[in-house]
């Protein structure tokens, strides 16, 4: 897969002045197949997620690069939000009309008396997550798990999906062509079998690169 890179989920993160997190998914537009976020997650966890704009990329690999300081990292969008829940147990009295968005940092270590939150993910309109486990299924079931994605890194065109190490023929890893990819919502849908991704050549994404 010459001229490709390999996006491990789950790499660590490094700025311009150091490291800020670790790659905890991928932001894809189903429509182009391209990628257009990755979020990483601060390695202090009083923070939300960051949505990174693939325009901000730069190596990947083992470690992803990033073009910005760890200023800029911090004033980027959060990946997440926290919506307050109305009529729970500690908030009873609450209607609908007053739920409210928290964002999802403490302010002096307080928040954690302030009542009952979910959180939840935030993906730009039309676009689609895509984590590291999330379930790899063939036309005939389930086969894996995916491990992180190969891009163009010129036009951030998903080229293949690298299917996680430990999956049932022991190989390290397995890179499915994005064309073989028919759906993304609860994971990953494939046109190819069991068998037919077992044919396929295994590859090392340490070496997925031009």
């Amino acid at each position: 897969m010459e001229g490709t890179t390999p996006v491990p989920i789950g790499a660590e993160a490094s700025c311009t002045d150091g490291v800020c997190g670790t790659v905890s998914r991928v932001v894809v537009d189903p429509v182009a197949r391209a990628v257009t976020h990755l979020v990483v997650e601060p390695h202090h966890r009083n923070t939300p997620g960051r949505l990174v704009p693939i325009a901000l990329v730069g190596a990947t690999g083992n470690e992803v690069r990033l073009r910005c300081t760890t200023a800029e990292f911090e004033a980027l969008d959060p990946a997440e939000e926290r919506q307050f829940m109305p009529g729970t147990t500690s908030y009873a009295a609450y209607g609908p009309e007053q739920a409210i968005f928290w964002p999802y940092y403490a302010k002096g270590g307080a928040e954690g008396g302030r009542g009952e939150f979910v959180t939840s993910d935030v993906v730009p309109l039309g676009e689609v997550e895509v984590r590291r486990d999330d379930d790899v299924h063939a036309a005939d079931g389930t086969i894996g798990r995916v491990e992180g994605l190969v891009i163009d890194p010129g036009s951030h065109h998903v080229t293949h999906v690298l299917l996680q190490e430990g999956h049932l023929w022991g190989r390290k890893e397995v890179a499915i062509p994005i064309s073989a990819v028919t759906a993304t919502p609860d994971g990953i849908r494939l046109s190819l079998t069991k068998q037919q991704v077992g044919d396929l050549p295994p590859v090392d994404i340490d070496h997925v690169t031009a």
